[in-house]
Order: structure tokens, then sequence, then C-alpha cells
């Protein structure tokens, strides 16, 4: 069910208490944010999950140097995903 919060001067957001409880979400809980489309997607994450996600950044990262990708080539890379996903 839809429900309606707001956003604070400090641009904090609460999440409605009936939320917070069906998933068991307390203070400090971690939160994947993405936005796209004029959407906005909260997915809470476990430390662990942190944990693991540093593990494969920090090995592509990796990968990326021994074979030269810049940032710059994945700025390029991201812009042509995106101007291609316009035309669809």
């Amino acid at each position: 069910m839809p429900m309606i919060t707001a956003m604070s001067t400090k641009g904090q957001i609460v999440l409605p208490k009936q939320i917070r409880t069906e998933m068991n979400l307390g203070a400090g809980t971690k939160f994947v944010v993405v936005s796209e489309n004029n959407t906005i997607l909260l997915k809470p994450i476990s430390d662990s999950k942190i944990a693991e996600f540093n593990a494969v950044l920090a090995s592509f990262q990796s990968w990326a140097k021994e074979v030269g990708i810049t940032e710059a080539d994945l700025d390029e890379a991201i812009k042509t995903v995106r101007k291609n996903k316009r035309k669809a």
C-alpha cells in the first residue's frame, strides 16, 4: 500500500513505522539508494553484503587497472549506454 512521507530540510526521510516493522528495519540499517527515471529505490543491505560488494569492487578495480581501463573509459561507456537506452 502506498504511503506518503516528506523530506526534511536536511534531506532526511522517515520510513513509515508500518514498513519499518514489517521489514524489521532499525536505527543504523544501511541502504543502497538507486535513482533512475524519476524514481528512487531504497534497498536494505547488511554489513556482510557491503563487505562482499567491496571485495568484488576491489577485484574489478584491480582487473581494470591491469587491462588499462580508466575512469574516462567508464564514463564514456555509461554515456553510450544511456544514449542507446533513450533511443530504444
